[in-house]
């Protein structure tokens, strides 16, 4: 009775996980946060207004998309500095999914974006529900680096133009952006070019001389004042621009059967796409910040911010990797800087929507470009490539992907890859051969790579250091089949696991070597294992006499079946009971 009070407790932090986080936050904490959320607000304008128009919506409903989702996504998330929003990946297949059904940014194209994003929600309740964010233990740490560091470049790529004040013809890929770029390159503004240096060298030297102020927010402020004394329009600094000046409106989106599953298969992609995207920026800022992420938990927070978000006017929402690299280099402490990011970009829309209009597109730039430098984490891309090939070869392709396809694949890419490392090292299990220490009075074995010791010519004693399943039953057969000596004793305390195929393998290759007068053993084998093989036809065909509990009875055992001709003119001797044995004259 005394435990129910904790078990309640964890259940709620559980359902709420903002009860646990909101009693962390110190005046110290807050006050980073606040200056996050407010530079994160900024930022976002220009960025939702893009995002929506390339969804097909009406500018607003990019800026809608980054306040609601992004509160809900805080609150029941587990990411400390994720922050949720509109993204060009999902913004894409928004508009690919809607646009057969409805005019672009006609009412009945924003209902169906609406409906499409409820459903997309609903879709990652139900995963979540089922406890699929267990899923994202298969994006190894190479596939978060490789992710991060291309999405860095693909980020500062994208931001070029900007800060060079050209326009370019591109589809939105990292190669077309750079192809446009050179083609334009000519038209340079060094007037864009120039606030764009102000502010990423204003930003910097904040950051080294006062690392606690939010240099970011100076350096943009400066930098807009920096334009106005140029003349940003008679110099063509491209501003933000004014925004409409409304709060996301209260809708319930409604849909009826006949486009229900015309709706129903974007609906799926958004929604694993949604969570895919999500988690894997919340792991890559999460190798940064040292914090532990609950895929489970983020599959909660962004099925709901979904959810939430339909009903006032948010569009499809995922974590968007722009806001959270700048929350996380901003110097946020907690997800209360997502929430006041949120608030911020509430406010500006409410109250200061005219004054956007003076904040230069290259300044903002500036900063993105400071961000992506910050996302490239040069320190583990060193220990991956000290680490081996295969972890590297996974980083370099997911990075490589990320820069010519688009970032989900990517990722998706770069888990294929590293499953098939995985099951390339599963399906073949070290086998090591062992021998009794001459030096220890106990029966200790060691690795007999290496060594000058000599052999048993009868009893060859192997140790199966990994699972025997299916996958690697061939692997093992090939070495057993090749041992010379008569008799052989696995080792099985490192076999974890055994399936019917591992089972069949031991029985088929224990009727091989009984035919032709020779034995297999067992011993040392784990629970899971023993109970595996001591069913009824596998049992049957090892034999009782094949399971020893120790390597110790296992040899006395063996010892007494061997041919003692051979072991009168053995020079070897390496088992203690050897030593009984009286040599031939």
């Amino acid at each position: 009775m005394q435990n129910q009070p904790n078990k309640q407790k964890f259940n709620w932090a559980r359902l709420f996980p903002f009860l646990v986080w909101s009693r962390l936050i110190t005046m110290d904490k807050a006050r980073d946060d606040l200056f996050a959320g407010i530079t994160n607000a900024v930022i976002v304008l220009p960025q939702g207004v893009a995002y929506a128009l390339i969804a097909g919506m009406p500018p607003e409903y990019g800026l809608y998309a980054a306040i609601i989702p992004a509160i809900i996504a805080a609150l029941f998330g587990s990411s400390w500095h994720l922050i949720s929003g509109p993204t060009a990946a999902l913004s894409i297949v928004v508009f690919t999914t809607v646009s057969p059904l409805a005019s672009p940014g006609s009412p009945e194209f924003i209902n169906l974006v609406l409906a499409l994003t409820l459903m997309a929600g609903l879709f990652q309740l139900l995963l979540a529900f089922f406890r699929f964010g267990t899923l994202v233990n298969f994006v190894s740490h190479s596939v978060v680096v490789g992710f991060t560091t291309g999405a860095a470049i693909v980020i500062a790529s994208s931001q070029v133009k900007n800060i060079l004040g050209i326009s370019i013809e591109s589809n939105g890929s990292f190669l077309s952006t750079w192809s446009g770029v050179f083609s334009a390159a000519h038209n340079t503004n060094f007037y864009a070019l120039s606030v764009a240096a102000v502010t990423v060298v204003t930003c910097l030297f904040f950051k080294r001389i006062l690392p606690r102020w939010p240099n970011m927010l100076i350096a943009m402020i400066i930098s807009s004042v920096f334009a106005w004394w140029l003349g940003a329009d008679e110099n063509s600094i491209a501003l933000v621009g004014e925004i409409p000046g409304s709060l996301p409106p209260f809708m319930f989106p409604s849909v009826d059967s006949s486009v229900f599953y015309d709706l129903a298969p974007g609906a799926i992609a958004i929604g694993l796409l949604g969570l895919v995207e999500a988690v894997s920026i919340a792991r890559s800022v999460a190798t940064r910040s040292h914090q532990s992420i609950n895929g489970n938990q983020e599959f909660y927070g962004q099925a709901l911010s979904n959810i939430v978000g339909s009903v006032f006017s948010s569009y499809a929402s995922s974590g968007s990797f722009t806001r959270t690299g700048v929350n996380f280099t901003s110097g946020a402490r907690t997800p209360l800087a997502a929430i006041i990011a949120a608030i911020s970009l509430a406010v500006i829309v409410l109250l200061f929507s005219e004054m956007t209009r003076f904040i230069p597109i290259p300044s903002m730039a500036g900063l993105l470009l400071v961000v992506a430098y910050n996302l490239i984490d040069f320190h583990h891309i060193k220990l991956i490539f000290r680490a081996g090939k295969s972890e590297f070869a996974v980083l370099i392709v997911t990075f490589a992907a990320t820069l010519v396809m688009a970032l989900e694949f990517a990722i998706y890419l770069g888990v294929i890859l590293s499953l098939v490392f995985y099951l390339k090292r599963t399906s073949q299990p070290n086998i090591v051969e062992v021998l009794p220490d001459q030096h220890s009075a106990t029966p200790f074995f060691i690795n007999a790579l290496g060594t000058s010791q000599p052999r048993c010519p009868q009893l060859k004693v192997i140790r199966i250091e990994g699972s025997l399943f299916f996958g690697s039953v061939n692997y093992v057969k090939d070495y057993l089949e090749n041992i010379s000596s008569p008799n052989v004793l696995i080792i099985g305390n490192g076999m974890n696991h055994i399936d019917i195929a591992g089972a069949e393998m031991l029985m088929q290759e224990a009727k091989r070597r009984r035919s032709i007068g020779q034995a297999l053993f067992l011993s040392n084998l784990k629970t899971q294992v023993d109970e595996y093989l001591r069913r009824d036809e596998y049992f049957e065909s090892l034999g009782e006499q094949s399971f020893f509990q120790s390597k110790g009875e296992a040899i006395h055992k063996i010892y007494d079946q061997l041919d003692r001709d051979i072991c009168h003119n053995c020079s070897s001797r390496i088992f203690k009971e050897c030593k009984t044995i009286i040599p031939k004259e």
